[in-house]
């Protein structure tokens, strides 16, 4: 089953993650099928940059959100196009 779920990366003390399309019993750090977003939680407000289109492609193809994962989109909704 694949997950949408966060990679750690940065040095120690100056975590940044990448929100990755991984299979499930891969580790954490391991290959992913694709990088979807970034979180850059040191920064002052928490960077998060999300590609919601391509999320959205990877659930409706039956990957499953982490919680963590879930929160972020919650609170970082897709710029709606003005029309």
């Amino acid at each position: 089953m694949l997950m949408i779920r966060l990679a750690r990366f940065g040095a120690k003390k100056k975590p940044f993650y990448r929100v990755v399309v991984i299979d499930k019993e891969r580790a954490r750090n391991g290959r992913a099928l694709e990088v979807v977003g970034h979180v850059n939680p040191t920064g002052n407000p928490a960077q998060v940059t999300l590609k919601h289109d391509r999320i959205d492609h990877w659930t409706k193809s039956g990957a499953q959100m982490s919680d963590t994962v879930k929160r972020l989109v919650e609170k970082n909704p897709a710029a709606q196009p003005v029309a």
